[in-house]
């Protein structure tokens, strides 16, 4: 028989208790639950004629699946800079659901209020001026595509031209120019048409991923005259290196280029006074990516972009739809990004963030930069283990002692410890070494899980012979 949609409505309240108890189980056997899990092969179910109804639903997915879900919400799991959702964001991401509010400005609910609330908060969390704006995207990635999107058309209104309304044949090449960019950026010049060839890597600094200022200098001299776009570095994704931002925001006063920072999870340093001077001279940039599932600790998936060019992201998205009114006195959300339809992403940032405030995050940013430091102590006397790079602040960059390093040795390495269960990484190359990365922004790491982290990897190195 089928099960209607109101029936199950009407039985929500059990429905909610059974979900309450399946969540509780996942928590508390979180630490315990591999930090990553090797699905099996699984054969796909086909659409049923007729449904089953919620709960039974809810029990077939409790059967099949969610004991192979990984424990990447827990404090081991350090790999691709993954926050866990704090209690509050929990609350405010389950919210989200049931109000299943369409964010696409401010007149519909009191919804369009709170992110321009939650974004007031985060830029005194990063202590970033009320120059900048900023909306809710869905990660860093998208981040990074806005704030290029603004550079393309702030690069085309300085050679006279509207490339929103004209479009890319009527621009030259537009040079982009950066150190140790992230895979985004290329992603995102792919998909804003400019290209991935349009980059033009600036060497580092010996032995850092931290660009040189004057072989950057050298390339803008070079290019005088041609307005570009230059993106800086607030922590790479290996070893948390910084660009000298305030040396390359000096840089403007002689020539023309717009000034994207792309701070996915480096700009939390501007959470600490021990760390903030690492971003000074942000203040200066046209655009910033800042991550929110990252060490912000919401769910997945939330990012905020920044920018002091508000005029020309409305140039750049404003949706022309009649019903949709004017966007030019007052832009709504759907003229300030690619989204029409909107997730209401920012109300688990706004219940993290009146819940634990200021010193909550700067708590969870330091305790995680010195359990990060704890593990490189650690690998620095060890006589398996040898760190590749310095650790700047939460991310350690290290590789196997062994006779043949080799990027198999690395990957059967990982794999093993993968199997074992108590903690996951990721592997990476750094300046021609094959390493792996170990990334802590989880709020709920402590200095205890270091010594289990420690333990597994000594424990597993003999067993990659």
């Amino acid at each position: 028989m089928m099960v209607r949609m109101e029936e199950d409505f009407a039985d929500m309240q059990n429905l909610l208790n059974e979900v309450v108890r399946e969540c509780m189980r996942f928590y508390q056997n979180l630490n315990q639950r591999s930090a990553a899990i090797q699905p099996k092969a699984m054969s796909m179910k086909e659409l049923p004629q007729q449904g089953m109804g919620a709960l039974s639903t809810l029990e077939t997915f409790q059967n099949i699946y969610a004991q192979h879900l990984s424990g990447s919400a827990g404090s081991r799991y350090l790999g691709f800079v993954t926050g866990g959702s704090t209690p509050a964001s929990v609350i405010g991401d389950w919210l989200v659901s049931v109000y299943d509010q369409n964010v696409m400005g401010t007149e519909d609910s009191v919804a369009g209020f709170i992110e321009l609330e939650t974004i007031e908060m985060l830029k005194g969390l990063f202590q970033l001026s009320s120059e900048f704006s900023g909306t809710f995207v869905s990660g860093a990635t998208m981040a990074n595509f806005v704030g290029l999107a603004l550079g393309r058309q702030w690069v085309a209104h300085q050679l006279g031209i509207n490339v929103s309304q004209k479009g890319l044949y009527a621009l030259p090449t537009i040079h982009v120019a950066g150190g140790a960019l992230h895979s985004s950026i290329h992603k995102a010049l792919s998909m804003l048409g400019m290209g991935k060839e349009s980059v033009h890597l600036i060497p580092c600094l010996p032995e850092r991923e931290s660009i040189d200022i004057e072989m950057l200098k050298e390339f803008l001299e070079e290019h005088k005259g041609e307005p570009c776009i230059v993106i800086a570095n607030a922590g790479t994704v290996n070893t948390v290196d910084f660009d000298d931002i305030a040396a390359i925001s000096k840089l403007k006063n002689d020539y023309s280029f717009w000034l994207h920072v792309d701070a996915a999870f480096g700009g939390f340093a501007a959470c600490s006074p021990s760390y903030h001077h690492l971003v000074q001279g942000w203040e200066q940039a046209d655009s910033i990516t800042i991550d929110a599932h990252k060490w912000l600790n919401v769910p997945y998936d939330s990012a905020m972009q920044f920018t002091r060019h508000k005029h020309l992201q409305v140039e750049v998205f404003q949706n022309n739809a009649a019903y949709l009114g004017s966007s030019i006195e007052n832009p709504e959300f759907v003229h300030l990004t690619p989204e029409n339809s909107r997730r209401f992403r920012a109300l688990p940032a706004w219940f993290t963030l009146k819940a634990y405030g200021q010193a909550g995050y700067q708590e969870v940013v330091e305790r995680n930069i010195e359990t990060a430091r704890l593990l490189a102590s650690k690998l620095a006397n060890s006589k398996f283990f040898r760190l590749v790079a310095p650790t700047r602040l939460n991310v350690v960059c290290f590789t196997l002692v062994t006779d043949e390093l080799t990027s198999e040795i690395i990957k059967k390495f990982l794999e093993i410890l993968k199997q074992d269960g108590r903690i996951f990484l990721t592997p990476t190359i750094y300046q021609g070494t094959p390493a792996i990365r170990a990334a802590f922004s989880n709020w709920r790491t402590q200095p205890i899980d270091v010594e289990i982290i420690w333990n597994a990897l000594c424990e597993m190195y003999g067993k990659v012979k």
